[in-house]
Formats: C-alpha cells, structure tokens, sequence
C-alpha cells in the first residue's frame, strides 16, 4: 500500500507507517484456547499438568497484552504502542531515580545488603515503619507495621488476596469476589485459581454534558450490587480507583456506599489504588484515599514510573498482611529489595506524596487533552460515531465506537496488520453473565507515547474504524 502524504511526513520520526505484516490473532479467553481445547475429558489422564496447571499455562488475555508490550518496547520499536499500562518516560522522573540510585551506590553497605540479602518475607522492616508513619501523619490511618506487607507488585497482591478470600470454604461452600462496575481491569480476569471466580455488574451510563459533547461516564448500578450481596456467597468486592480501563474515579460517596455494603455483609473491600490516591496520583479530579477496619488498600511503585521495581504494598488487617507474608515466603521466599530502597528516603521525607501534584498529574492531563483532540478530529473527519469515557485519570482514554460493524477484537486485528496496537475492550468485560453489544465496541488506548505516536495512531484507527472493507 502507498503511503499518504503525511504518512510519509510522519515516517521522518522513524515509526514506519504501514509495513507488508499479516495481522496476528488478537488475545485469546481462555475458554478459547486450542491448547485448552484439544484436552479432551478422555485424554485428560495423560495430561502433565493438574487443573491449576492447565488453567496457568493457557493463553490470557494479560499474557498477550504483555507479550505485545514486551515486543513493542524491546524488538518492534516502530509499532505504534497505544496499549499496555507502561509510564511515560518523563526525564524529571527519571532523574529523580537515577539520583536516588547514585545516593545508594554511594553508601556501599546499604547497596551491598540490598542486592545480596534476603528480606523479610513480609518486607523490608524499615520500610513498612516509615510507610506506616506516613499513613499515620497524613491521613490520619490507624494503621501499624502489623496492617502492612510488601509484594511483588499488586497483580501479585490481588492474585494472592482473590485466592485466601474466594474459591471452595472449608465448609465446602464456593465464595466469589465480586466486581460491581464493569469493564474491570484485564489482568484480573484470570487470577482465580477455580473458574468463575467472579461476578460482574453491568454499569449504568450517564452523559454528563449531554450526549452530543460525546463524553459519557459509568455508574455503579447498586441495585445490581446488593441484589448480588444478598446471594450470601460474596467474600469481598473488588475495584480499582481510577479504573483501568476507563480512567473512571469512583467518587467519594460511591467509595463509602461500597465500604458501608461490605460492612454491612461482613466482606472485604479490596481497592486497587494502582494510578491513584495518594500515590502516584494520576487523576484529574477530587479524590482522598480511603480507610476503614475492612477496607483492603493495593498500592505499587510502578505507575510512579518504576515498573521494573516490581513493589506493591498492601496495608489492610493484620490477619490479611500476616497471611500475605506466609504466602510470599512458601512460592517466593522474599520480594524484591531494590523498589524498597529505592523509594525509601522519599517515604521518609513525605517527598512520595508530591511526585503526583507537582509531575505526574499535570503532565498525563495534557497528554490526555491532546489524544482527546486527535480523537475528536480525525474520528469527526471520518464521520465515525464515538463517544469517550471522561478522562478522570489513569493512562488511558476509553473509546466507545458506537455501531462498529465487527467486535473490537477484529478491529485489534486489523490495527495490528497497520502497526498499531491497541487493547480491545471485550477483555475487560469478564464475569457479565448476559451478552451486552456495548462490551464489543469499546477500545482502550493509551496517551503515554509521544503526542506524534499517540496522533498518528489515532489517525489509523480512524481510517480503519470508517473503512468499509
């Protein structure tokens, strides 16, 4: 195919515009997988692998999208990375790192006993204090090192927390995690260990503005909720703040009328704080962070722009942190050391907090208004009918195509076949149990490429989305 003139405008950035690829398959559920699939109730005997076994070694949506990232940040620079959750590269922030580093490699013993030491399974102890301390001055959080363990990131944590709360009791009984506002974060979808470890609510829609301004915004559906709570199988309900993926911040009023639910049914609520309050703080509108005795915080190092630390922190009950630390020390003896050292004078300083207001925050909001200008033009110039979830924080911008002749998978696949990548919304619709044409025609992209990437991008997007082929 000739490239257009601003195709070939473009290629003087070096992102090659339209290579003679054959587009690949896009994510497989598992409930699709060959590999799952050709294992027959008759063969199952000479299969290797248990059930759990069998369950983790097939295809997930999470394994794609990562392997996508890993391709597109390390062996195909010339993609045009509009999916994955990686931060922007913004050199304040790395600079910051980098100072951070030299002043560890400069205290020989501290950096020596970081890389050739072994933690505490629950974590470094100097870290759980001082994070402790800065709950307890900032917040106000009654919380001690007893209510904290460090993980190897929250995917882990919430692996780890969905597993001890939900599956067969000990009684026999099947307890379930439940999520009350759909689409939920992908990397969720496949972490319980028994099937059908989830039940979903269907979220109401509402147009702030009116449905002309193209900007709408999901709900919790509470009705749906308590109907779902009143089954008496709900071990916690689970959310992430902002949503990943539709940057969508649960107000402070739909935070405490989740908290009083679960209290009210003696469950957990688990709140991902992965892109929120208090740190790193990419969100574009009022929030504070949240605590009450059963409320279950997840935070991590990696949107602060260190997803190579591999550091989450969970700060819950103490009988939640203590069965976490038991459960790092029997599949991983210990975490990982560096994030912890890392951050540590940041902690101490309460310099963590300001890293959000003072870098993050202003420079993802701009981001986010560009890609929502590119969407606006080249989506309008296509005459293609959209809609966008409003941008409340997060990485990403949530386009809803409205009418899309095919499901967002194939669209996935013919981007993909364009040097585009993007994350098709089917996959963060598990759990529903009713079919909805709206999962099949969202796409989640994000801003964190350069302007010119994330344009361009969208530009394609809009050429294939309008195309009749």
């Amino acid at each position: 195919m000739k490239p257009s003139a601003s195709e070939r405008s473009f290629a003087h950035s070096r992102i090659v515009p339209e290579p003679n690829v054959q587009p690949l398959d896009p994510p497989i559920p598992p409930e699709d997988c060959p590999e799952c699939r050709a294992r027959s109730p008759l063969d199952s005997e000479h299969d290797p692998f248990s059930k759990v076994g069998r369950k983790l070694a097939c295809q997930s949506a999470i394994g794609e999208l990562m392997d996508d990232l890993g391709s597109a940040m390390t062996t195909q620079p010339d993609v045009l990375m509009l999916g994955g959750g990686n931060p922007a590269a913004i050199p304040e922030i790395r600079q910051t790192w980098r100072g951070l580093m030299r002043g560890l490699m400069a205290r020989e013993d501290q950096f020596d006993r970081m890389l050739a030491n072994y933690e505490p399974p629950r974590g470094n102890p100097q870290f759980i204090q001082a994070f402790s301390n800065l709950l307890l001055k900032r917040y106000s959080w009654p919380v001690t090192p007893d209510n904290i363990a460090v993980t190897n990131g929250t995917q882990v944590a919430a692996f780890v927390l969905f597993n001890l709360l939900a599956g067969r009791g000990q009684g026999g009984a099947k307890r379930k995690i439940l999520m009350p506002m759909a689409p939920e974060y992908i990397g969720y979808a496949d972490q319980g260990l028994e099937a059908d470890l989830f039940v979903v609510c269907r979220p109401a829609i509402s147009w702030p503005d009116g449905e002309s301004k193209r900007r709408f915004k999901y709900h919790i559906d509470f009705a749906a909720v308590e109907q779902c709570l009143e089954s008496g199988d709900i071990a916690a309900i689970t959310v992430s703040r902002p949503t990943n993926p539709t940057g969508n911040v649960l107000t402070e009023e739909e935070l405490i009328r989740l908290s009083d639910l679960a209290a009210r049914y003696a469950i957990f609520l688990v709140v991902d704080n992965a892109y929120g309050v208090p740190f790193p703080k990419v969100v574009f509108t009022e929030a504070k962070p949240y605590w009450a005795p059963h409320v279950i915080n997840l935070f991590s190092l990696s949107k602060l722009g260190l997803p190579g630390v591999r550091t989450g922190i969970v700060v819950g009950p103490s009988e939640i942190a203590a069965a976490i630390q038991s459960w790092t020390a029997i599949v991983g003896l210990a975490n990982n050391n560096v994030g912890q050292q890392l951050v540590l004078p940041l902690i101490e300083n309460g310099e963590l907090l300001e890293l959000g207001p003072r870098i993050l925050q202003p420079f993802y909001r701009e981001r986010s208004w560009a890609a929502q200008e590119s969407i606006e033009e080249y989506l309008g110039a296509a005459k293609v009918d959209w809609a966008l979830h409003v941008s409340e924080g997060a990485f990403f911008l949530w386009l809803w195509l409205r009418g899309l002749r095919y499901t967002s998978r194939e669209l996935y696949r013919r981007l993909k076949s364009r040097n585009v990548l993007i994350v098709p919304g089917e996959y963060f619709f598990y759990g529903l149990s009713d079919p909805w044409p709206h999962q099949h025609e969202c796409v989640r992209i994000s801003f964190s490429q350069s302007p010119e990437i994330v344009r361009e991008g969208i530009r394609r997007l809009a050429e294939v989305a309008a195309s009749r082929g």
